[in-house]
């Protein structure tokens, strides 16, 4: 590996290392009913900053799980829990329409 490789290499380790480490345990992200389940659904195979920087609808949320298990090996959640962290999820990561940036001269 050239010096060049190796710098670009280290540069990359850490910033996946740095966004990561973003959400380490379940009481970094929001409270409520699921929390507990949905982080550990999740941070099992990739960081919970890749869910919490998401926002969908009920049935994008269902759809993604679905994929996660059928494409990526996801362990199947039993009804309930399915249930409880799609909830999660809508309640928690809505569609982007209902928060972030609002266009402050558009009269609502």
């Amino acid at each position: 590996m050239t010096s060049r490789s190796l710098a670009i290499a280290a540069l990359l380790a850490i910033t996946l290392s740095t966004g990561a480490a973003a959400f380490e345990k379940p009481e970094d992200i929001p409270s409520g009913a699921g929390r507990d389940e949905t982080f550990y659904l999740c941070s099992a195979c990739h960081s919970f900053t890749l869910v919490s920087r998401q926002g969908m609808s009920k049935a994008l949320w269902d759809d993604t799980l679905r994929l996660m298990v059928e494409r990526h090996g996801m362990v199947e959640p039993t009804a309930e829990e399915r249930a409880l962290i799609l909830e999660y999820l809508t309640a928690t990561y809505p569609p982007p329409e209902k928060r972030g940036w609002q266009n402050p001269f558009l009269k609502k």
